[in-house]
């Protein structure tokens, strides 16, 4: 079985697989290649289609469906309500009859020192059955009976009501419904204080405290005491995390969470359908009467009736917009983003899945080599403007930061990513060739073409031309991390440069790769020099000799490595030109302010929250600063609020503080 799919018309479903390649996904003609057959069943309703679906995905495990996989390192704790004398227990696994579930938890840290707190107030048994039997067969206790943590019912000490009540409260606890449980505790107090059994109640202020201490450990509440699961998605186009929350009577009592592995290609709503059939098909904590995501599923009505049908009663499935379950959703997704890249530096950090990824590059790429060091390029800019290049450098599948590089584009005027890129891949080659010639030589002299962008071929480079000190740099003396790059005693950085990569990679289509190749051509680097680019879309590396593109397997570590590396060279650039663009917006709107200097200006940003918080502020606020003299702050406000006021005031004492 290679894919299992439903549908209301099979002869439509199948209709669009059958139709010329060119016009098919990628995914969807491998798949065809590999069938051989079609199967079909029919089912009496879609929540049933749902079902059936989900069961034959897990039985079978198809190449080409979404993979959902369950992260087994959350626990449960476990009430074994069928025992006479039940206890509780911290486990993972599979759910067994007669036992009640809940969580899961984030930790069994976390959950252990909580049940801990409780069993001061619920003295249940937490031993095992063996135990129990062997005790109740001495006629004497455990340790655990002396120490307070056990009510003994090995040896008669607890009557059956009394341990069934601490049962029913520590269930209670652990389902959500703390409130009643403090009311009940408080109102059993007042009762025994009234009584002038001051024991008792003290024993039962001591229980309170307990619950509100574990309690404490809950921070995300609603405002209302309801039940209600919140499931966000967060990954890229291969692989996804997913997180879901479970609120019960108001209050996060535990969550979920799945790995996804997209090997179908599915729409957002389409993936959140799949997610939502998959979490409740077993869910250990049922299904609540509200389900909150951030993108309706597709085939909302199939869905809600296949959850409906799983609880016994109707569910609502919905996007909340504001207030507090907006802002708990919210979190959700902040748990998915990092549960993702969690997944991801777990992958990278793997020795043998890196080496895997750099030897099927190898192979897939037809390079000479394995590439060690691939460096990766990406343009960034708005409408032209700001226009910024970014180099980032893996080597041996890991990022190294202190060979970032970012670029000013100088030379291209308006919107052109192929002049732009073409101008960063001369300059920073131009220095791998000046780097070679230094190194060859042992000689260092200027040229400040290298500096500004101007093309060089080998035969123009000698001794006497090439600069690599001062302001001749071929990008921003800063590396990934926003370090300084350091100098040696001549002043030349330490051989920027010299290393150059086993791949180079662009971000782009086939004309990116022609404008690397003419490039390499120009400055004698094509033999030298395998390079290729990445196209979006679908995931496709060109490289030179074909139009065709490659498509690696969905599934490959080489596309995992390809795409990280990608990513960081797009996250890299986008943030340089934020920080140039920021900081051109805010010089102009300072510009012309008199005693207004660089440290000023950056200080009062700062202080004031930016640009915008400065525009907010009035005159007053502005005099508040004991660092800033008092007509530079009228004259800041004036600028901002009425640029033909500000005119300069050669008289006032800019320089001085009050």
């Amino acid at each position: 079985m290679v894919y299992v799919g439903k549908a209301k018309s099979l002869r439509s479903r199948l209709g669009s697989y059958f139709q010329d390649p060119g016009g098919l996904a990628p995914r969807t003609v491998q798949m065809l290649e590999a069938a051989d057959h079609v199967e079909w069943m029919v089912v009496g309703s879609e929540a049933e289609a749902l079902l059936l679906e989900h069961n034959l995905i897990r039985r079978h495990q198809p190449r080409y469906n979404v993979r959902l996989k369950d992260d087994k390192s959350y626990p449960l704790l476990a009430l074994t309500v069928g025992d006479a004398w039940p206890r509780p227990a911290v486990v993972r696994g599979r759910k067994h009859a007669g036992v009640r579930y809940f969580g899961p938890y984030p930790n069994a840290g976390a959950i252990r020192g909580t049940l801990d707190l409780l069993l001061r107030s619920f003295p249940v048994r937490t031993c095992s059955d063996g135990k129990l039997a062997r005790h109740e067969r001495l006629g004497r206790p455990c340790l655990l009976f002396h120490i307070e943590r056990c009510s003994g019912p090995c040896v008669g000490a607890v009557d059956h009501g009394t341990y069934d009540r601490m049962v029913r409260d520590l269930a209670a606890f652990f389902g959500g419904e703390t409130g009643a449980l403090t009311r009940s505790l408080t109102s059993e107090m007042h009762a025994a204080a009234g009584a002038l059994d001051f024991e008792r109640a003290s024993r039962i202020r001591d229980q309170l405290a307990a619950v509100a201490q574990a309690d404490a450990v809950r921070q995300m509440e609603l405002d209302r005491p309801e039940d209600l699961d919140l499931l966000a998605i967060a990954g890229d186009d291969l692989e996804a995390a997913v997180q879901v929350f479970h609120v019960r009577a108001g209050a996060v009592v535990g969550r979920s969470s799945l790995h996804v592995d997209k090997a179908e290609e599915l729409t957002p709503g389409g993936l959140v359908a799949r997610v939502l059939v998959d979490v409740y098909a077993d869910a250990v904590s049922g299904v609540p009467p509200q389900v909150l995501v951030e993108i309706l599923p597709d085939d909302q009505e199939s869905v809600v009736a296949y959850l409906s049908e799983r609880r016994g009663r109707p569910v609502t499935v919905r996007v909340p917009v504001r207030g507090p379950k907006r802002a708990l959703l919210d979190t959700v997704a902040r748990n998915a983003e990092e549960a993702f890249a969690r997944h991801r530096l777990a992958r990278a950090a793997d020795h043998n899945s890196r080496a895997r990824a750099l030897e099927s590059l190898q192979r897939e790429l037809h390079l000479p080599e394995p590439p060690l060091r691939i460096e990766c390029y990406d343009m960034s800019h708005l409408q032209g403007t700001d226009y910024v290049g970014s180099m980032v450098v893996f080597e041996d599948g890991l990022p190294k930061k202190s060979e970032y590089r970012r670029f000013s584009v100088a030379t291209v005027p308006g919107n052109d990513d192929y002049a732009a890129m073409e101008e960063v891949l001369t300059r920073r080659l131009t220095a791998l060739l000046a780097e070679r010639q230094v190194a060859a030589t042992g000689a260092r002299a200027t040229d400040p073409a290298v500096g500004d962008g101007a093309e060089l071929s080998p035969g123009q480079l000698s001794p006497g031309q090439l600069s690599l000190s001062g302001t001749a740099t071929p990008c921003s003396d800063r590396d990934g991390d926003g370090h300084r790059v350091t100098t040696g005693r001549s002043g030349a950085p330490r051989r920027r440069f010299a290393y150059p990569p086993k791949l180079l990679l662009l971000d782009g289509g086939l004309g990116q790769l022609h404008v690397g190749m003419r490039v390499l051509d120009r400055l004698g680097l094509a033999g030298d020099i395998p390079v290729a680019s990445l196209a979006k879309s679908y995931e496709e590396v060109f490289v030179p000799g074909s139009s065709e593109p490659i498509r690696l397997p969905r599934q490959a570590e080489a596309l995992y490595l390809l795409q990280r590396v990608r990513d960081e060279a797009h996250r890299f650039a986008i943030a340089y030109h934020r920080t140039l663009r920021g900081k051109r917006m805010t010089a102009g709107a300072l510009d012309g302010v008199v005693g207004l200097g660089p440290k000023r200006r950056a200080r009062l940003i700062e202080e004031l929250g930016g640009l915008q918080g400065l525009r907010a502020a009035t005159r007053a606020d502005l005099r508040q600063l004991s660092w800033l003299p008092d007509a530079v702050g009228d004259m800041v406000y004036e600028h901002l609020h009425d640029p033909s006021a500000a005119a300069p005031r050669p008289a006032a004492p800019v320089g001085a503080g009050r």
